[in-house]
């Protein structure tokens, strides 16, 4: 892999009492974090389009490094809900790939997060998606792209979405962001791509996309790390 240089061969090996993120090995040799088994396993993933069935008003074409499951799920949930920051360098890094896939050919590109809110900031000692934009943004710009981090919005309390339904997703999305004054503007020619780790129904996503389009920052595409898969009942 990959079309920005070798994700793993700059990544330092480490050995870390706190086990592989990916499966939960211990005693491992690990690569930032993970083992070389979920090295392998994160390294085989390839963007590819992911689009929630039904897809929401607004939503950008968007692409996801792979489905919600693996080591990929569990290096998310390690870096997000149990505190091991030190993944947003190689989750950056992969994310830096999926956006080089949604964004197209080489060129002027201004990346755009989808903001915590403060409470799940505090929560994480800090935006966790912001965190990943950084090594992301580094990673292309390493690899030549001219890119910017712009940062419009701003999250507002909001109800968990785990306990909603997709009607109610989409509800509490709608109303869960506002633009910073001045609203921070884009320049002529720039494809301006959002970010997210995860998409699920495409709500969130699809706010934030209606709410740049107002502001006449019209996103190209979205970028996330993992879609999740739809069940059916039987």
């Amino acid at each position: 892999m990959r079309d920005l240089g070798g994700l793993w061969s700059d990544l330092t090996d480490l050995v870390l009492p706190a086990g592989c993120a990916g499966c939960g090995a211990g005693a491992v040799r690990l690569r930032q974090g993970f083992c070389p088994g979920c090295v392998r396993e994160l390294e085989s993933l390839r963007p590819a389009p992911a689009r929630p069935d039904p897809a929401p008003p607004g939503l950008p074409p968007c692409v996801a490094l792979g489905p919600y499951g693996g080591a990929l799920r569990e290096g998310l949930l390690a870096y997000k809900e149990r505190g091991r920051h030190g993944l947003a360098r190689p989750l950056g890094a992969l994310l830096a790939e999926v956006v080089a896939v949604a964004a197209g050919p080489p060129g002027p590109v201004a990346l755009v997060a989808v903001p915590d809110t403060a409470a799940a900031a505090r929560a994480r000692y800090g935006d966790h998606l912001d965190r990943l934009v950084r090594p992301a943004a580094a990673r292309l710009r390493a690899a030549g792209w001219p890119v910017r981090v712009l940062r419009p919005l701003r999250a507002l309390p909001r109800p968990d979405s785990v306990a909603l339904d997709s009607a109610g997703r989409a509800a509490a999305a709608g109303e869960a962001f506002r633009l910073r004054r001045p609203p921070t503007g884009h320049r002529p020619g720039e494809r301006v791509v959002l970010l997210d780790d995860i998409v699920t129904t495409g709500a969130t996503l699809a706010a934030v996309s209606r709410m740049l389009h107002r502001a006449g920052m019209t996103p190209k595409a979205a970028a996330v790390l993992a879609a999740t898969q739809k069940r059916h009942r039987r």
